[in-house]
């Protein structure tokens, strides 16, 4: 199923709250990708705390953004997170 990103607040340690179009909350872990390739560009703070919502994804100031089936599979309910 497909769920496409509503709403994204960056968070501490370089998480992400992503709201998606069920309204369920889930939170997703940047840290295991800021060592990939330009990804490595948002360990500057001001540059991860750019996110957006761009169409059905999330989109930083440096053009890059993810997929939001990916976002969904590797992201975990808040209620496992200590936010």
């Amino acid at each position: 199923m497909y769920l496409p990103v509503k709403k994204v607040k960056p968070l501490n340690d370089y998480k992400l709250l992503l709201t998606f179009g069920d309204k369920e909350e889930r939170v997703f872990d940047m840290s295991p990708y800021l060592s990939m390739g330009k990804f490595s560009e948002l360990k500057d703070i001001s540059m991860f705390n750019s996110v957006t919502v761009r169409f059905d994804t999330i989109e930083w100031a440096n053009h890059l953004d993810m997929d939001p089936e990916f976002l969904y599979e590797k992201s975990v309910g808040i209620e496992q997170v200590k936010i």
